[in-house]
């Protein structure tokens, strides 16, 4: 005997209410649809359930679970707790950490509708690129995170009980200032951070032998002509030039504790773990924003959800996408979601139905029918300047209306240097590319001597880019920091590298 089936039948939920065992439908049925429809590869799910405050929370400590305590953390969080409360701003729906398993923390005061679209969105879009894109693969330990950031918080706790919480406070003031030059942008080695707490203790006594060799034979301060033959040995011994700042001051700052070493151990694993998420924030966003898009349209033609939760998920979702106009109030750069999720989209319209340019600028797979073989391929291989540069298509710059302005300081007026044609659009893609690439917008700051035979100066050297000098108070500010963690002074020259000629340089001294 057949049974009828009614239309609420295949249902996940109804109306705004939920409960755990929602939850875990949802998770399913999202799986089902991330795995057979989509191809995706994710890792083990962990889906926590937290409050308004706590989401708030949670932004304040940079988003992980686990974390240290500094100030900074409590005056971020109370500048977000009065916008919030006031009604200026709102909050994320969910917060999903680089992990495995992957955490994803979704707010109690979500409706249904929202905690299948960050369920979606978040436990397997964002997880998926996690565990696939080649700079997360490369330079993140999926495995090793939380269990450092357990121990960090421990050590950074036991140290604030040896030596008191303003010298430790002091110490992570000048690490933080200095995080964004705290990274290896070549990768050296695998990153291992679950044998970090069992090779803390030979660290530090390699690092006290280590030091001692290298400092105990400084003669006083008078300044000598130092050969070319010990030049180049120096030089060899401290590794220089050297990028990564604070890997420098953990291993040659002459004056620091073997605590103080390790905490700047801790800040530089921790900038070195959000490196990559700078590097694909478009793509990772727009890769989330396509997989919750998919899905929660499969699951409303499949019946599983209604009509009403499909005009709340197009709600936020259209309100996630929007991308106010250059000349807006509200404009502020490009939308990552935006200019993520239309890339997404119009490379499935390249695979499914292809224009004639389309098929000239894209052979490879224009009219190839079926998207997400391009994209899995896309979402692992590349980060946000060569997506730009490899899948941007003439169309979607038009539909963007994206053109491109030079100013230049010695012109009078804004220049648009780009227009819609074959040499305009290959020019707009590389300019919009540049934006995403760190070698083109941070600083190219790094450590290329020291004075060991006479004051022991720390002397850094800015490459100037394009004519762009440091903002000189800023600059003197973070060196402030660094000549408090190098103990002597500190200069940085910023030098034309066409030329190799000084154009400016900041001097300054350590505190008393």
């Amino acid at each position: 005997m057949n049974v009828a089936m009614k239309p609420g039948d295949l249902l996940l939920y109804d109306g705004a209410d939920w409960d755990f065992d929602t939850l875990m439908r949802v998770h399913d049925a999202c799986e089902e649809l991330a795995g057979a429809e989509l191809g995706l590869d994710w890792y083990p799910n962990r889906i926590e359930v937290i409050s308004a405050e706590q989401m708030l929370d949670a932004y304040a400590s940079t988003g992980l679970p686990l974390f240290y305590r500094h100030w900074s953390f409590g005056k971020h969080f109370a500048q977000q707790e009065a916008l919030y409360r006031k009604g200026y701003r709102g909050l994320a729906y969910e917060i999903v950490i680089n992990s495995d398993p992957c955490v994803s923390y979704v707010m109690e005061e979500n409706t249904a509708t929202m905690q299948a679209l960050v369920i979606a969105h978040a436990a397997f879009g964002h997880n998926h690129f996690f565990k696939n894109n080649r700079l997360f693969r490369e330079w993140t330990d999926a495995k090793g995170i939380l269990d450092y950031l357990e121990f960090a918080k421990g050590y950074v706790q036991s140290c604030e009980e040896q030596h008191g919480e303003l010298a430790v406070e002091r110490v992570l003031d000048s690490a933080h200032a200095l995080m964004n030059y705290g990274v290896h942008r070549h990768r050296r080695r695998a990153p291992d951070l679950q044998s970090e707490q069992k090779r803390e203790r030979e660290r530090r006594e390699h690092d006290e032998r280590m030091f001692n060799v290298l400092w105990s034979t400084l003669p006083e301060k008078t300044s000598q002509a130092a050969t070319r033959t010990e030049e180049e040995r120096r030089r060899a011994l401290l590794q220089l030039p050297q990028e990564n700042i604070l890997y420098f001051l953990e291993k040659s700052a002459p004056r620091l504790a073997p605590w103080q070493r390790e905490i700047l151990r801790i800040v530089r694993n921790v900038a070195q773990y959000f490196y990559p998420q700078r590097q694909t924030k478009m793509m990772n966003e727009g890769c989330a924003t396509y997989v919750h898009h998919r899905i929660l349209n499969r699951l409303h033609q499949q019946g599983r959800i209604s009509d009403g939760a499909m005009l709340e998920v197009l709600h936020s979702h259209s309100s996630v996408v929007m991308q106010p106009d250059f000349d807006d109030q509200r404009y502020s750069g490009m939308n990552p979601y935006a200019l993520g999720f239309a890339m997404m989209e119009d490379i499935e319209r390249i695979c499914r139905t292809p224009t004639e340019e389309d098929r000239q600028w894209f052979p490879d797979f224009a009219g190839c029918g079926d998207p997400m073989p391009v994209l899995r391929h896309g979402w692992a291989e590349f980060r946000d300047e060569s997506f730009i540069l490899q899948f941007l298509s003439p169309t979607l710059m038009r539909k963007l209306r994206l053109f491109h302005l030079v100013d230049d300081s010695g012109q009078p007026v804004l220049r648009v240097d780009a227009m819609h044609d074959e040499r305009g659009y290959r020019r707009l893609r590389r300019a919009l590319a540049r934006q995403y690439d760190p070698a083109w917008q941070d600083p190219d700051i790094q450590v290329v001597d020291v004075d060991l035979g006479g004051d022991r100066k720390l002397v850094l050297e800015h490459r100037v880019a394009s004519g762009r000098l440091l903002e000189e108070q800023e600059a003197r500010q973070v060196l402030r920091h660094l000549a408090s963690l190098w103990s002597y002074d500190v200069l940085l020259r910023e030098v034309d590298p066409a030329s190799g000629a000084s154009l400016r340089e900041h001097a300054v001294s350590p505190p008393r």
